[in-house]
């Protein structure tokens, strides 16, 4: 699957030598875009060279930098303002993969980080099983290649997957050096536990909050960088591309500073996108609220490549409030994950006629991969009209349930209802897109200077189902790799600090009424709902060809009907809010997802249909969807900013 398009390796470094002559003002040398003048610039003198770019000497480097220095503060003070920043490399997203990008890169030049919410608020936060990787001696690279093989209903790319299961023990203990602490046996080693899918027990966890403790520690390390700027409450807009000889570059993106409501701009040489998934496409979904699939929209609106869509997994597991004794006292806007380990442990699943089932369904029983386990919920939960399963952990020793499942435990004891002794009511939830991004196996897409890592990503790992726990390990490793080249770009490239002004800026509904705006948030607060409904009714867990056109058909009158109530109270092509930016990204995610499920005629992994219910060796390949000179004309399908030829 890196093989991206005709079987190439991955996609080639773009440079722009002839053009740059021309791209910079007269009498203004390339500038290398700093949040402070005074940065030592010693260190930036032995970066490796990528192939195929232009040979640059040490001494060369250093005398171009030291030039560049001398002039950076006063260019700088009469470019930079509050709208307006520029940075060598700009992160779009705070969870695993971005932060620890971010890390790296910055050691070669200046970094902003801009994300949706809080720093914390990410996917990464609330991921509960852990990180997957070869670490115990029985354990081998081979098994965990197949393991992922198997559960990705091999569509997965073998070189991605054996890099990944590679390089993924490394990553690890890069963690564990940088202070993130996992829990430990009675022996002094890491305890590793297994979880569905898995032939071993090669699972790295801190209790049942692994992410949280990832993030915590990655956060840590951000903030003791002083050349690391981390923006928060900053809502990605859309990137700032341009085109040359045929190719798209990407310099930046636009951002809605949502607490001081202003655009802020950030231009930038390379820029990676590692804003996670769009689970809230679905009216239940373990995602945080800022899932809303911002950047596998934002990417296809800057005509990158993208792949796999139809595979949404959906957790066999997540905790069904309606079966909890004490109702919680508002609509959650997430779901709360039982996490896979839970499981994996000995959980077993359970009717609420406490019958067990998965043996019915699965040899693997309860181990069974993911899209099983949740398409056997499903059938259960149709043919016995029930609204939700159990899952019974209670018969193992108590002491053991609270030490491994404490986040769990207290959660469900809120309310009212004691793991250790009572089973916990499930459902299926939409949980991670195996679709996304098409990247190359250094993280890069079809348009240059613009790398993409975690669930933003395809990378050719997961397949048509990820493996549980693989996900913090695709992000930690395809996060490193994309620093070399990403590296190597900000080098090659020289650009423009002008280049700000030649995107016409998104504005804000200032101009429109009070009232028109209100109705307007209201309106799109329930179009989100409708939205959600149609994908979970049409394009679940079970499809047909005749639901999946239905949901287009739907989707197609739900948008319009949205776009006109917008444009009739005075919202404009190029006005931005929060609300109808992530509806527009909804949709947008929405109508790729049914146009990859109509694309598959068979069923395979996490897309099954009844209309081709077996797996067709002959269709063994990915879904892709390349960009098109003619986009659909829908405000969700294009960008806000008019595409520059480069000149």
């Amino acid at each position: 699957m890196a093989k991206l398009m005709g079987g190439a390796a991955g996609f080639q470094q773009g440079a722009m030598h002839a053009q740059r002559a021309r791209m910079h003002p007269s009498g203004l040398p390339p500038l290398s875009f700093r949040t402070c003048a005074q940065l030592e610039i010693s260190r930036f003198c032995s970066i490796p060279r990528f192939v195929g770019a232009k040979a640059v000497s040490v001494p060369q480097q250093q005398h171009a930098r030291h030039r560049v220095g001398s002039i950076r503060a006063s260019a700088l003070s009469r470019l930079q303002d509050d709208t307006t920043r520029y940075f060598d490399f700009v992160v779009i997203g705070s969870g695993v993969a971005g932060l620890r990008y971010a890390l790296e890169v910055s050691k070669h030049g200046s970094v902003a980080i801009i994300t949706k919410a809080e720093p914390h608020e990410s996917n990464t936060n609330y991921a509960q099983g852990g990180v997957s990787a070869v670490l115990c001696p029985s354990d081998s690279v081979e098994s965990h290649m197949q393991d992922t093989i198997v559960a990705g209903a091999y569509l997965c790319d073998e070189e991605t997957v054996r890099i990944v299961c590679t390089e993924g023990p490394e990553r690890v203990k890069e963690l564990i050096a940088m202070g993130a602490s996992f829990d430990h046996g009675e022996d002094g080693r890491l305890h590793l536990a297994r979880e569905g899918g898995h032939s071993h027990n090669r699972i790295v966890h801190s209790a049942d909050m692994t992410g949280r403790e990832i993030e915590r520690a990655l956060l840590q390390a951000v903030e003791n960088d002083e050349n690391i700027s981390l923006f928060g409450h900053h809502y990605a807009i859309d990137l700032l591309t341009c085109q040359n000889n045929g190719e798209i570059y990407c310099y930046g993106v636009d951002s809605l500073e949502t607490k001081a409501q202003k655009v802020v701009r950030f231009i930038s040489k390379v820029t990676l996108l590692a804003s996670g998934g769009a689970g809230h496409i679905y009216p239940t979904t373990t995602n945080p609220p800022v899932a809303t699939g911002d950047g596998i929209a934002m990417c296809h609106r800057a005509q990158a490549v993208i792949s796999n869509m139809e595979f949404v997994q959906f957790h066999p597991t997540a905790l069904a409030d309606e079966g909890l004794p004490v109702k919680p006292a508002k609509t959650r806007d997430n779901a709360f994950l039982v996490t896979e380990a839970v499981r994996g442990d000995g959980g077993i699943l359970y009717n609420q006629s406490m019958e067990r089932f998965m043996p019915l369904y699965d040899d693997r029983a309860e181990l069974a991969p993911r899209d099983v386990v949740a398409r056997s919920i499903d059938d259960q939960l149709k043919k016995r009209g029930e609204k939700y399963v159990l899952l019974d952990i209670s018969h193992k020793p108590r002491e053991k349930i609270l030490a491994h499942f404490p986040n769990i435990a207290a959660e469900c004891l809120r309310h009212g209802l004691d793991i250790t002794r009572q089973p916990i009511p499930v459902v299926p939830a939409a949980h991670y897109m195996c679709g996304g991004v098409r990247a190359g196996l250094q993280g890069e897409t079809s348009v240059k200077g613009l790398y993409v890592a975690g669930e933003v990503a395809c990378t050719g790992l997961h397949g048509a189902n990820r493996l549980a726990s693989n996900s913090l390990l695709e992000a930690l490793v395809f996060a490193q790799r994309a620093v070399q080249p990403s590296i190597d770009h900000m080098v090659d490239v020289d650009a423009d600090p002008c280049l700000a002004a030649n995107w016409a800026r998104p504005v804000l509904p200032i101009s429109i009424r009070d009232s028109s705006l209100s109705d307007i948030i209201d309106r799109t607060r329930k179009t989100r709902m409708e939205l959600q409904s149609i994908m979970w009714e049409y394009v679940g867990i079970v499809r047909s060809t005749n639901r999946l056109k239905n949901a287009e058909w739907k989707i197609g009158d739900l948008e319009s009907e949205w776009e006109q109530f917008l444009f009739r109270r005075g919202w404009k092509p190029t006005t931005v809010g929060i609300e109808a930016c992530e509806m527009r990204n909804l949709f947008c995610c929405a109508k790729l997802v049914v146009k990859s499920a109509l694309a598959r005629r068979e069923s395979r992994g996490l897309h099954f249909t009844e209309d081709f219910p077996y797996l067709e060796e002959s269709k063994r390949k990915p879904t892709v969807i390349f960009p098109t000179t003619i986009q659909e004309l829908t405000w969700s399908s294009k960008p806000l900013q008019r595409q520059l030829q480069c000149k």
